[in-house]
C-alpha cells in the first residue's frame, strides 16, 4: 500500500495512482471543494424544512420532489454520456447547480423562504442531476484514460465525497447554529466555482464512439442499454442490490433532524449546553439541534471515507464480491443498532461503521458495473444505477418520512434495515457469482 509508483511524472503512494493523470487531479481538487458546500447545503436544508414544518414527511417530500424529474432524465442522460462531450455538459449542469444554491440563499436571506420554494428547487435539482450524475460517473474512465486506475479513481471519488460528508455537515451545524441557513447555501454556491474552473482547465480529450452521435433515435439508444443490462445477471442483481438498499436503508439519512432532536436530544444536550449556552456557550446559536446533528454525519462521514481509501488501495484483483457482500450485510445491521440506541455516543460509533460499510457497498457495486460495462454503454449502464439508487432512495425517503410520522423514526430506520438485511442475505446465499466477483 505505500510502494511508490513513478506514471506521468507522478509520483506518491499506490493508493493515490489515479492523481497521476492531470485531468483527473484538477477533478480531485474542483470537486473536492464542491462537495464540502453541497453537503453543507444539504443538512441545512433538511434543518430549514424541519424547522418551517415540524414535519418527517415534509422531510421525505423534499427527496420525493426530486425523483419526478429523475426517472424519466435519467436514462436520456445516460444516453447523452455515451454520444457527447462529457466535460461540456458538466460545465453546464454544475453552473445550474451553481445558480440554484445561490437562489435558496437569496431567499432565506430576505426572510421570505417558503416550504413551497425547497419543493420547486428540489424539482430543479433533480432535473439536473438526472444529467450530471451519469455524465460524472461515465467521466471518470476518461480523466485516468482508461480501466486501469479506474477502481483506484472510483475509490478516490468516494474518499473525496466522503470527506465532504465528514466537513460538509460538520461546518454547517456550526454555521448554522451560529448564523442560520442563508450563508451555508451561498457558501455552497461559491464552492461550484471552483469545480467549473477546474473542468475548463482539463485538456481536451477524444470523444469516445463518435459513431454513436449518428443515432438519432435517442429511445432506441437508451432501450439498447436496457436491454444490455437485462441480459447480464451479474449487473442486474447489483443494481437491485443497490435499489433495496436505497430505498429501505438509506433514508434514516433523511430522518436525521428527527434523531437529533427527538431522540438523541437528552443525550446530546451537554454538548449542544457546552456551544450553545447563553452565559457560558461558544456562540449563541439560533439553530442548537443543527450540532448533534452535524456531528453525527461528520463522523459517518469519517467512516465513509476511511471505506473508501481502503477501497483505493485495493489491488485491481482484489476480491471485491466478498467486500461488497460484506458491506451489504453490515450496513443495515448498523442501522438496526442506531434505531434502537437513545446513547448520543453510541450512535456517533455506529455510524462511523455506517458509513464504512455503505461505502463498501455502493462503490464496489458501481466500480463492478463499470468495469463490467464496455465503453459504448458505460453511460446508459451507470443512468440505470443512478436512477435506481437516487430514485428509490428518494421514494424510501417519502415512505420513511411517513411511517416516522404515524409510529416513530426509530421505527421506520428499523423495520426498513430488518427487510434490506434479509434480502441482503438471500442474495448472498442465493447468487454466490456476486461474492465471488
Amino acid at each position: 500500500m505505500q510502494s511508490m509508483i513513478q506514471q506521468n511524472n507522478f509520483r506518491g503512494p499506490q493508493f493515490l495512482r489515479a492523481l497521476s493523470h492531470r485531468n483527473y487531479r484538477l477533478w480531485f481538487v474542483g470537486q473536492g471543494t464542491s462537495l464540502i458546500g453541497s453537503w453543507m447545503e444539504t443538512m441545512a436544508i433538511q434543518v430549514l424544512v424541519y424547522d418551517l414544518t415540524g414535519s418527517a414527511a415534509a422531510l421525505g417530500m423534499v427527496n420525493l420532489l426530486g425523483l419526478i424529474p429523475l426517472i424519466p432524465l435519467s436514462l436520456w442522460g445516460g444516453s447523452i454520456a455515451d454520444r457527447f462531450p462529457k466535460r461540456t455538459v458538466l460545465i453546464f449542469t454544475q453552473s445550474l447547480l451553481m445558480l440554484e444554491a445561490f437562489i435558496i440563499s437569496a431567499l432565506t436571506w430576505t426572510g421570505v423562504i417558503q416550504v413551497w420554494h425547497v419543493y420547486a428547487l428540489s424539482l430543479l435539482l433533480g432535473a439536473v442531476n438526472a444529467v450530471d450524475t451519469p455524465v460524472r460517473q461515465a467521466f471518470t474512465v476518461e480523466m485516468v484514460e482508461g480501466k486501469d486506475d479506474l477502481t483506484n479513481a472510483i475509490g478516490l471519488n468516494s474518499a473525496l465525497f466522503n470527506l465532504g460528508r465528514a466537513l460538509g455537515p460538520a461546518l454547517a451545524g456550526i454555521i448554522v447554529a451560529a448564523t442560520g441557513e442563508a450563508m451555508a447555501f451561498l457558501v455552497n454556491g461559491i464552492t461550484f466555482i471552483a469545480v467549473i474552473f477546474c473542468l475548463i482547465e482539463m485538456k481536451s480529450l477524444p470523444i469516445p464512439n463518435p459513431e454513436d452521435k449518428t443515432k438519432n433515435n435517442t429511445v432506441e439508444h437508451m432501450k439498447e442499454g436496457l436491454t444490455y443490462v437485462r441480459g447480464h445477471q451479474i449487473m442486474m442483481i447489483l443494481i437491485s442490490l443497490v435499489a433495496v438498499s436505497a430505498f429501505l436503508s438509506m433514508p434514516f439519512n433523511t430522518l436525521m433532524p428527527v434523531f437529533a432532536t427527538n431522540v438523541l436530544g437528552k443525550s446530546a444536550s451537554p454538548i449542544v449546553g457546552y456551544f450553545c449556552n447563553a452565559q457560558t456557550g461558544l456562540f449563541t446559536c439560533q439553530s442548537p439541534e443543527a450540532l448533534p446533528m452535524g456531528m453525527l454525519l461528520a463522523v459517518m462521514g469519517i467512516g465513509a471515507m476511511v471505506g473508501a481509501v481502503y477501497i483505493a488501495a485495493m489491488s485491481d484483483h482484489a476480491y471485491r464480491g466478498r467486500y461488497l457482500t460484506m458491506g451489504n450485510l453490515l450496513f443495515p445491521i448498523a442501522l438496526l443498532l442506531f434505531s434502537v440506541s437513545k446513547s448520543f455516543t453510541f450512535s456517533l460509533v455506529v455510524m462511523f461503521v455506517t458509513g464504512f460499510s455503505f461505502v463498501c457497498q455502493n462503490v464496489l457495486a458501481n466500480t463492478m458495473l463499470q468495469l463490467f460495462s464496455p465503453d459504448a454503454m458505460r453511460g446508459r449502464v451507470m443512468s440505470l444505477y443512478s436512477m435506481m439508487f437516487q430514485g428509490m432512495s428518494r421514494l424510501g425517503s417519502l415512505q420513511a418520512g411517513l411511517m416516522a410520522d404515524w409510529i416513530s423514526a426509530p421505527v421506520s430506520v428499523g423495520i426498513g434495515a430488518a427487510v434490506s438485511l434479509v434480502y441482503a442475505l438471500f442474495v448472498a446465499i442465493r447468487y454466490p457469482i456476486v461474492r465471488k466477483s
